[in-house]
């Protein structure tokens, strides 16, 4: 059986992991701020807050940048529902704008029709969170360009994207969005098990997530308020805040894990570079790649074009799952999930986001893969098209 994404866990992981297991700290001690540094230089943004799992990243995110009732979250509908949820754990509002049929992401232009006809219905978001679908940067310039027309906040959800690179510089930087959000779930770039960051070049963010992580207590006494001088207050509640803290254990693996992420994505492009050449001719389309990006490679999904198979989407997957092929579907838009559609969204909404989940299916992709494993997969690919 091959699935469709593995971690790598190294002896170095585990011996890193082992040496917190013996040390004086399991929850969060010295390495947390520590595995904070790390991705921070690596990104070139200014302040990292580990937490978690991505999802509470982007819950403390929108918190931080003011999100509640009344207000607007946009974003993809093609993602985990992570990327909607965080708004509505806010109290606000959730809405979705359609993607790009080339990148998979959310769609500039499609972004800019919809914002002018909010402004006229006076709805415009407060938050936007553009995805970066398997990897590959949302065009960022051009949505931050529009965040400074229409005044919203941006949000990445870099979820797939550590170690990816927009015009040339790390995704993460901070250049046109307020807060990064990644995620170290096992299938992920780099793993911790379950864990998450959010990086901001913005020190009252990162203040205000630090403290929503930590149920909204602060032990800074530069920061707390005075209190009778016979009494003790090593700490103070300031906010409604969330045990969303990272462990040491945690952020041990992920430090080591930090030391092998060039090469991982540089083996992931691998990997895409050989499927690119050895899927051409098929009837699919493998993932296309804007110049200005460079992916970290989470996902493959190839595009079937079945028109004149005889096939449909089901019998090809189910066709690989038979051969030992363990294919995914990334991903049901969003709004079509029953929860969102008890909200009033119904099919068709983002069209061109219902042709991309009805038509493609993310293949094997991690860098431990093997040779022999990626001639397997591209071999079931081929008899399953009944080439």
């Amino acid at each position: 059986m091959i699935p469709y994404g593995r971690q790598s866990v190294s002896e170095e992981d585990i011996e890193a992991v082992a040496a917190v297991l013996q040390s004086d700290y399991l929850t969060q001690g010295p390495v947390v701020p520590r595995f904070e540094q790390v991705v921070a230089a690596y990104c070139g943004a200014t302040h990292a807050v580990a937490v978690n799992s991505a999802t509470s990243a982007l819950h403390i995110a929108c918190l931080a940048l003011g999100l509640g009732p009344g207000d607007w979250l946009w974003t993809s509908p093609i993602t985990f529902v992570a990327s909607a949820n965080c708004g509505l754990y806010c109290g606000a509002q959730v809405d979705f704008v359609d993607i790009d049929p080339r990148t998979y992401n959310l769609c500039p232009q499609k972004l800019e029709t919809k914002l002018i006809e909010a402004e006229r219905a006076g709805k415009l978001p407060k938050v936007v969170v553009p995805v970066h679908l398997c990897g590959q940067p949302c065009d960022m310039a051009a949505i931050y360009a529009l965040g400074q027309k229409f005044g919203f906040k941006i949000v990445e959800d870099a979820s797939h994207a550590i170690g990816a690179k927009y015009q040339g510089e790390p995704v993460g930087d901070g250049r046109y969005s307020d807060i990064t959000v990644f995620s170290f779930h096992p299938v992920k770039i780099i793993t911790t098990g379950e864990g998450g960051m959010a990086l901001t070049n913005h020190p009252e963010l990162a203040l205000r997530m630090r403290q929503l992580r930590s149920h909204g207590i602060t032990s800074d006494l530069s920061k707390m308020l005075a209190r009778p001088a016979d009494e003790i207050w090593n700490y103070q509640q300031f906010d409604l805040g969330f045990n969303y803290r990272m462990t040491d254990i945690q952020a041990a693996l992920g430090v080591s894990q930090m030391t092998r992420l060039t090469e991982f994505v540089e083996k992931r492009r691998m990997i895409a570079a050989r499927y690119d050449a050895e899927l051409a001719g098929l009837p699919l389309q493998t993932p296309w790649q804007h110049p200005h990006s460079y992916s970290s490679y989470h996902l493959y999904p190839i595009l079937l074009k079945l028109d004149n198979t005889g096939l449909c989407q089901r019998q090809v997957y189910e066709a690989l799952h038979a051969a030992g092929i363990m294919v995914n579907v990334h991903y049901i838009p969003v709004y079509r999930q029953p929860y969102y559609e008890r909200m009033g969204f119904r099919e068709r909404y983002c069209p061109k986001a219902e042709q991309y989940h009805k038509a493609t299916i993310s293949i094997p992709m991690y860098p431990s893969m093997t040779d022999a494993q990626q001639s397997q997969v591209i071999a079931a690919i081929e008899k399953a098209l009944w080439v």
